[in-house]
């Protein structure tokens, strides 16, 4: 097989298994809020692939410059991770029970969507170890298809949060945000 396809393989099904995290947290935030605009759907699938790439890179370079002391932070990744995740759901969580069934849903805001960026991205940070033997072009173009393939699997987390979301009308917020809970748990026995 040729190496090129063999690294765009690589690639996609590198980004595929680091979107599962931000496919579901998509997916919530389009429970959360069903009404949804384009241009919002596209904010969230682009704040997350935009961390999708920005993470591996970021391990890359401290693969090759402060190996020492990333590799003492990366113990730490999955406690951050479930930290944010259980602050989010949590709150997302309480808002579902305290808000009565008429109430408007609230949009995602960006510093949540920041900070979900962050928690879903950060176990990519490790990916940066992976692609250590890479070249910087290499790195800069396989983080590029990472974030590309997240870009596409949040579109499609999103739509499905919209549709279930309509259908959930005023239990969403309860449902996304124990997802989102479950989700920081699962990362951090994962991690």
């Amino acid at each position: 097989m040729n190496t090129t396809l063999v690294f765009l393989l690589n690639a996609v099904g590198l980004g595929a298994g680091l979107a599962m995290d931000a496919f579901s947290v998509s997916a919530v935030n389009a429970l959360h809020e069903p009404r949804m605009s384009r241009r919002k759907m596209c904010l969230i699938a682009g704040t997350f692939a935009g961390f999708q790439i920005l993470m591996p890179l970021t391990g890359w370079v401290c693969v090759h410059t402060i190996v020492s002391i990333f590799s003492t932070f990366q113990r730490f990744v999955p406690w951050i991770a479930l930290i944010l995740l259980l602050y989010i759901g949590g709150k997302m969580l309480l808002e579902g029970l305290r808000r009565n069934e008429a109430d408007e849903q609230p949009a995602v805001s960006l510093k949540d969507l920041f900070l979900q960026g962050i928690a879903t991205s950060i176990d990519a940070l490790s990916v940066g170890f992976a692609i250590a033997g890479h070249g910087a072009f290499e790195a800069i173009l396989e983080s590029l298809i990472i974030g590309a393939v997240t870009f596409v699997i949040c579109i499609c987390g999103l739509l499905i949060g919209k549709t279930f979301g309509t259908r959930l009308s005023g239990k969403a917020s309860v449902f996304g945000g124990l997802i989102l809970i479950l989700i920081g748990i699962e990362i951090f026995i994962r991690g």
